[in-house]
């Protein structure tokens, strides 16, 4: 048995091997070691032949799952080994092999996955010029791919995939920044897969066979050699870790990523479209404020709609006018939200039929799905947007598979499909039949009995059972005389009885005692075929789960739009962004009793290109922002705004410049962070783009600062450069003067009341540039002790009256002021020094030469 572990474990090496013996998975050696501390359970040993016993650990094969998925959790892959024999036929050992190997991107337990989230396997092929990215949920079948240039445009492309697991090729191993960030910053397990698997003869032949496709043509890949190959790599190692069909993956989705709004990694978190910043929570987040989904399915499909707005004004309109539909119809949004309240995640149910994991259970709840389909469609049909249209003509209600399950499988079946009472009674002859045997065999033997006595004439004849000779007729020695000999055989002679079996009652023995384990066996065969049958199915369903998840997810926007007053933008392929009262959907939704207060936008690629924004901190301007790009955002994947009137031009891309912190992980300073996240921009913006910049240089000295500040407007404003239309808050001042300098900048500020030395924050934009920043006052309402204010005032004066923006900077330290003691002026000793000198100068003594050269020397100390 042991060899049996060493050969299988060779094969193995990347996995901890589940070893089953008995009841248990067992597991040995280093994987004994590395599993018990990872899932806290007791480390013993096991003789096997070898000097030393064998570490061993070991868990029950009922609890299994659980553990897998601890380990999956913790980065390990975790290959499980079962018996493929019956004990029962063999002598000897038993055959074992690895039936399936569960990793991070191939985990079937839908238990351990966010059910609203997607669970994406990914390859990425490096071709040196181009990038090869596929990825596939496996518990959905959804399979997509694309090509990418350059590492930053890769970078963007896994942070909205958010994979699980990333295989890649080995020329990638040399990319340790690029693999670092993979599994620090998106938590992605990563393996490194052998060159031959990235063979194109390899990968083609791969995707053909599974496909059933003649040529390559058919999936859309030509002309895409890096993303065929990474696809074939990619089912290959599905092929390898499922040890059987994937069957439910149909379809390849090649898509070019310029097909659909960018946002890059920075842009998504600093949106939180999906996440908050900090907590990486979902509450907080955009997705939170938009999903009121009542399905799995539908809040991953919503989930998607957001991280790939749409550029295409036709699919837009079509969204849009299905939102406003269903919000002006709210009888038929309740009903659909009724309808699909009992629908169950089709999607991944189907999954688990076609990979051959579901039992009795998942078919019951994907008949109780299946039969709501019928009322959602009926419901639909009332619809008259483009877009419900189309998905009511084309909507599979399934009701033959429905009627399929209801009619073949109990209501209340067991979890396991080995023990029986699965199939229902009248759908299957044989199954009844031999139900019957078990559950009426004692009427059965009594009947007999009674026949026996009246044909025999015996009255003491009885019928009787024993485990040795099984059931026989027992008749006493008086009444010997009168047993059929023709028909009875004599089995056992006793003092006063003999005992005798017939050919009637043998054939009843057999059915009787073999009823139970019959049925079981034919129950679990038939529920096989009832499955199979349904795998067979597997396109048909997941159309309808797509439709279905579309609905949900239109009821969803329609319901934010309504209960949250959102209006309907006008989407189109001008240059112009108009978004009157506007509001920050999350904000505005996380404020218990306060009024939002409502702002307007105007951004154009003329006059109005480059919005520079001026204020306090803390009044506003972030949010501000924020509100901006997630408005657009929203227009774009087909969703009401929060704005009383807006007018959206498409954009291609949004990009952000929001906040700084350091990336200590990888050794980058916050003024690095944040110069990187501006080059990005500065390379990739096109006129087409939206750029939000929230402060710009903050991290380095101030003139270094306001010069990057001031160089980045002017080169974004170009027109001749990019001309992207930009919204930059800044605590710069000096760059309110570019307005009528440079075509295209307009000045806001966030307006500010005054009261004593305390400001109340009006939240409201307006034209025109802050005069100062009130950082002072910020700092008394964030509670900094009064004495540190006072002093910084006192600074503060010192500084403006010295107008330290125009001068080269002093060394000389401020003293802080003693208590009751006055404070000299920043600049008083060298101003007496001066006038002294002056002072002392003897006009009617000195000569040219001297006056020229005590000039120099005054002016050297007033300039120090």
């Amino acid at each position: 048995m042991m060899q049996q572990y060493f050969d299988l474990k060779d094969q193995y090496k990347d996995c901890i091997l589940f070893f089953r013996l008995g009841d248990f998975y067992e597991m040995f050696f280093e994987d004994a070691k590395l599993a018990s501390k990872a899932l806290e359970i007791t480390l013993t040993g096991r003789d096997c032949g070898q000097e030393e016993r064998a570490p061993m650990c070991g868990v029950p094969h009922h609890a299994a799952e659980n553990y897998i998925n601890k380990l999956i959790l913790k980065g390990f892959k975790v290959a499980i080994c079962e018996q493929v024999e019956n004990p029962k036929d063999v002598k000897g050992i038993v055959k074992r092999d690895v039936v399936r190997i569960v990793t991070p991107g191939t985990n079937l337990n839908m238990q351990s996955l966010d059910a609203s989230k997607n669970n994406y396997l990914m390859c990425i092929f490096n071709n040196v010029v181009h990038f090869g990215v596929a990825y596939v949920d496996i518990t959905t079948g959804d399979f997509y791919t694309t090509s990418i240039t350059g590492e930053q445009k890769l970078i963007d492309e896994v942070s909205k995939v958010s994979p699980t697991e990333i295989i890649i090729d080995k020329s990638l191993e040399t990319h340790l920044q690029l693999l670092e960030m993979f599994s620090r910053r998106f938590n992605a397990y990563v393996g490194i897969r052998e060159d031959w698997s990235f063979d194109k003869k390899r990968c083609t032949d791969t995707l053909q066979n599974h496909f059933q496709m003649g040529a390559i043509e058919g999936l859309g890949l030509s002309g895409h050699t890096e993303s065929l190959i990474a696809s074939g790599a990619l089912l290959d190692y599905l092929f390898e870790t499922q040890k059987g069909s994937v069957k439910h993956i149909t379809k390849i989705h090649y898509y070019d990523a310029d097909d659909y709004m960018v946002l890059d990694l920075s842009t998504r978190r600093n949106l939180e479209i999906v996440e908050t910043l900090r907590e990486k929570e979902r509450r907080g987040s955009l997705l939170w404020v938009l999903d009121k989904t009542k399905t799995a399915m539908g809040a991953r499909m919503l989930r998607s709609f957001l991280e790939q707005p749409l550029k295409q004004i036709g699919p837009i309109q079509k969204r849009l006018d299905a939102v406003e539909e269903l919000l002006n119809q709210p009888i038929v949004r309740e009903e659909i939200k009724e309808s699909l309240s009992p629908v169950y995640d089709l999607e991944r149910l189907m999954s688990k039929i076609s990979c051959q994991t579901a039992n009795s259970r998942d078919l019951i709840a994907f008949k109780q799905s299946l039969g709501m389909l019928p009322y959602i469609k009926a419901i639909i049909n009332k619809c008259t947007s483009p877009l419900l249209q189309e998905i009511s003509g084309s909507f599979d209600t399934l009701e033959d598979l429905f009627f399929l399950i209801d009619q073949a499988i109990e209501e209340e079946p067991p979890i396991s499909i080995k023990e029986g009472h699965i199939i229902k009674t009248g759908y299957h002859d044989e199954v009844d039949r031999l139900r019957a045997a078990g559950t009426d065999g004692k009427e059965w033997l009594a009947a007999l009995e009674m026949q026996e006595r009246e044909a025999t004439g015996i009255k003491s004849l009885k019928i009787n059972y024993n485990k040795v000779f099984g059931y026989y007729i027992e008749i006493t020695k008086s009444y010997l005389h009168m047993v059929p000999e023709n028909r009875y055989t004599r089995k056992q002679t006793l003092a006063n009885a003999e005992r005798y079996i017939t050919p009637e009652l043998k054939e009843m023995e057999n059915t009787i005692l073999g009823a139970e384990e019959k049925v079981v066996a034919l129950e679990y065969e038939l529920f096989l075929i009832i499955r199979n049958q349904l795998a067979e199915a597997v396109e048909r369903i997941k159309t309808t789960s797509v439709q279905v998840s579309l609905v949900d997810v239109l009821q969803s926007l329609s319901e934010v739009a309504s209960k949250q007053n959102f209006t309907r933008p006008k989407v189109d392929e001008g240059h112009i962004i108009s978004i009157k009262d506007g509001r920050h959907p999350v904000v505005e939704k996380m404020m218990n009793n306060d009024l939002f207060i409502t702002n307007n936008t105007f951004l154009d690629s003329l006059e109005h290109r480059f919005s520079i924004i001026t204020g306090p901190n803390m009044a506003g301007k972030s949010t501000y922002m924020r509100q901006v790009a997630l408005i657009v955002l929203m227009a774009q994947m087909g969703s009401f705004v929060p704005a009383s009137e807006a007018t959206i031009g498409v954009v291609d891309r949004i990009f952000t410049r929001v906040g700084a912190s350091d990336d200590l992980a990888s050794g980058q300073s916050t003024f690095m962070v944040e110069m990187t996240e501006v080059a990005n921009i500065l390379r990739n913006a096109t006129k087409h783009s939206l750029i939000i910049l929230d402060e710009i240089g903050r991290g380095t000295s101030t003139f270094d600062g306001l010069s990057i500040a001031w160089a980045v407007v002017e080169y974004l404003v170009g027109n001749n450069i990019i001309g992207a239309k930009s919204l930059f808050a800044t605590h710069y001042h000096e760059l309110t003067e570019l307005e009528g300098t440079i075509d295209g900048v307009v000045n806001y500020c966030i307006s500010v009341k005054e009261k004593g030395d305390d400001i109340i924050f009006l939240r409201k934009i307006i034209p025109g540039g802050a005069d100062k920043s009130y950082g002072i006052q910020v700092a008394k309402l964030a509670g900094v002790p009064e004495d540190v204010i006072v002093r910084a005032k006192e600074i503060l004066q010192d500084l403006t009256d010295a107008d330290i923006a125009t001068h080269t900077s002093s060394n000389k330290i401020i003293e802080p002021k003693k208590e009751q003691s006055v404070q000299l002026n920043l600049f008083n000793s060298t101003e007496s020094e001066v006038v002294n000198m002056l002072k002392n100068i003897q006009l009617n003594h000195i000569t040219p030469i001297e006056a020229l050269t005590l000039l120099s020397e005054l002016q050297n100390k007033v300039i120090k």
